[in-house]
């Protein structure tokens, strides 16, 4: 899909409206896991875009501790400083008698995915401390607003939410992006910050605000627990960050100084995560990162061991879909071949978000993107050659300072020749203290021009006509915006609009469907549904017969947690380039077993094609960890 940036960020005006309304659509939804406790893995909500449903995830043993931390901290009423690192203002009393932890709260959240799944986490601590998450801010006593610093109309809605906040006098902690990068920003006066590592402080942080203090916890740290509580935005889809940070240093991007250099998870951490979360009843898990190419080099691994590892503890049956990160192209050149091996995998949407934001290289070293468009080529000619149905997305910035004509149409070439079915386009925004804004500027009517002139091009090719008449399997995760219609996605991720309503929710939602496409739009299909799909999660987990002993079993998932790739011992089934035997696997064949929907017998033999490796690994995975 393009986006452009008018259409990018909400209007502010109609956020607190359009979460009511979304509220209201997903309210059953939202109830379920009222009640839920203790640790009890409960699913999730659903819960309105830019906000968080009330549910309650279960709980591991580190998250109990902090939750002791906290709730002792959190008890204090009036103190001044900031525990450390942070400033507190104000004391007294305040809270007006309140027991801890009894407020109403609402949540609203700015930007990616990865804000999205911080979002997830501190809604998880906040409910599990006490307080109620609700939809409609004008009922909370306290906003948590988690912010994006990409572009400026993401600062400016965040402003106008500020502003409503004060003027109705809550009681307001602004996380994210925003004040861990421009904490001296006007805006962010008079009101609570929390950094972008310090989500697991956030029931402090609220708690200290809801009794008259404004605190500051802006400090660098260790990377959050991956075992804190989460309230899942949808119940359906975890959302699993990789890592934070990044290894670039784009001249135009404010993401950088907030969340600094890359700083990975533990593979282990990961893999353990995943498995939590299908436990839970997810049927997606999304990758999220500001860079999954770039992912354990800090660690001295990288993202191919990564994938290795989580498609081993996957399902082969397609009850469990995993998608990949957003990935520049400079990290991931060396991976190529690992990346399309996990997309051949049945359960891996084969779609990657690779921004290229222009295709000139002369624009390309002003923005220093470490690439060049030869090599952005490179990555998606091998991926579109080895992964069958292949989808990339894309970024283009229009208007970058220098940018000349005959520079921009290079950038139209580019997408001329691939036709991405999704471009995101953005028109380019001097962000205060990177190094752009200090460029001299392309006049704002030359960039408005070639916004339009990329939007019409992208606009006048129909990526999906070909799907009409076909038959597909699609999977079924989220409900549209016109609150009726299901949303489900394809194995490349083509978005699929089917028949809704109470009855077609409970039948389909977090479900696999045979679907046949009758029509076809710019940015997404309909289709009626021909068969739901009877997955068995269990067929991945059928021990095979090769691993010859304990003591291989741990030496590879040894080797696999630190990164380093593992080749099986051959055994009698033919071999595939997923598993990483000598005799490699047809996709024909691959396919073959993926549409007869995996019975237990196909299971076995794709078993042995996929996850040879893996499969020990998810046989020992939970009595580890």
């Amino acid at each position: 899909m393009a986006v452009e940036d008018a259409e990018d960020v909400e209007d502010v005006e109609d956020i607190f409206l359009d979460v009511a309304r979304r509220a209201g659509r997903r309210g059953e939804d939202a109830r379920r896991g009222e009640d839920a406790r203790d640790g009890a893995a409960t699913t999730a909500g659903a819960a309105a875009t830019g906000g968080v449903g009330t549910a309650e995830r279960g709980l591991g043993r580190s998250a109990r501790a902090m939750e002791a931390v906290v709730d002792a901290r959190a008890r204090r009423r009036g103190g001044a400083g900031g525990d450390g690192e942070g400033e507190g203002e104000g004391g007294g009393e305040g809270g007006g008698g309140r027991r801890p932890g009894t407020a109403k709260i609402f949540v609203h959240t700015f930007g990616c995915s990865h804000n999205h799944s911080d979002s997830e986490f501190m809604a998880g601590q906040l409910r599990r401390y006490g307080y109620e998450l609700v939809d409609a801010p004008e009922k909370a006593d306290g906003w948590l607003v988690n912010t994006c610093t990409v572009k400026n109309p993401s600062q400016s809605a965040m402003n106008t939410v500020i502003e409503r906040g004060k003027a109705a006098n809550k009681a307001m902690v602004i996380a994210g992006c925003v004040p861990q990068g421009d904490k001296g920003a006007k805006e962010l006066r008079d009101v609570s910050l929390l950094g972008v590592t310090q989500i697991d402080r956030v029931v402090e942080a609220m708690e200290r605000t809801l009794a008259g203090d404004t605190v500051r916890m802006l400090e660098k740290k260790a990377l959050p627990s991956l075992d804190l509580p989460k309230v899942r935005r949808n119940e359906f889809v975890e959302i699993l960050p990789l890592s934070t940070g990044c290894l670039g240093a784009c001249t135009y991007c404010k993401t950088k100084h907030a969340r600094g250099d890359l700083g990975s998870y533990e593979i282990s951490a990961l893999v353990s995560r995943v498995e939590q979360a299908m436990a839970e009843g997810v049927s997606e898990v999304w990758l999220s990162s500001e860079d999954t190419g770039a992912y354990g080099i800090d660690l001295g691994t990288d993202v191919a061991a990564l994938f290795r590892a989580i498609t081993a503890v996957l399902p082969t049956d397609g009850s469990v879909m995993l998608r990949l990160g957003m990935t520049n192209p400079p990290y991931i050149l060396a991976h190529l071949d690992a990346v399309a091996e996990a997309m051949r995998h049945p359960s891996v949407y084969a779609w990657m978000h690779i921004p290229v934001q222009s295709g000139s290289n002369a624009v390309l070293e002003g923005m220093k993107r470490e690439y060049t468009v030869e090599e952005f080529k490179r990555v998606c000619d091998t991926l579109l050659a080895a992964v069958p149905g292949m989808v990339i997305a894309t970024d283009i910035i229009c208007g970058f300072p220098g940018e000349t004509d005959e520079q921009w149409q290079e950038t139209m070439s580019l997408i001329e020749e691939y036709k991405f079915p999704e471009v995101h386009i953005s028109q380019f925004y001097p962000r205060p203290g990177t190094p752009a804004a200090k460029m001299k500027r392309v006049p704002t009517q030359i960039v408005k021009a070639r916004s339009r002139e990329l939007t019409a091009l992208f606009e006048s090719y129909m990526p999906h006509e070909h799907l009409v008449g076909k038959t597909e399997r699609v999977w079924v995760s989220d409900i549209a915006r016109d609150g009726i219609s299901l949303v489900a996605h394809t194995k490349n991720y083509t978005q699929i609009l089917l028949p809704g309503g109470e009855d077609q929710r409970a039948r389909l939602m977090g479900r696999s469907a045979m679907v046949e496409i009758y029509e076809a739009a710019r940015w997404s299909c309909k289709a009626r549904v021909l068969e739901v799909l009877e997955v068995d999660p269990t067929v991945a987990r059928v021990k095979l017969n090769v691993i010859s002993s304990e003591e291989e079993a741990k030496a590879i998932r040894e080797k696999l947690t630190k990164g380093k790739r593992v080749r099986m011992k051959k055994t009698e089934a033919n071999g595939c380039s997923t598993c990483g035997s000598d005799t490699p696997c047809s996709s024909a064949e691959t396919t073959a077993l993926y549409a007869r929907y995996f019975t237990i017998e196909a299971a076995l033999v794709a078993g042995v094609c996929v996850g040879a490796v893996g499969l020990a690994y998810a046989t020992l995975s939970r009595s580890r960890y």
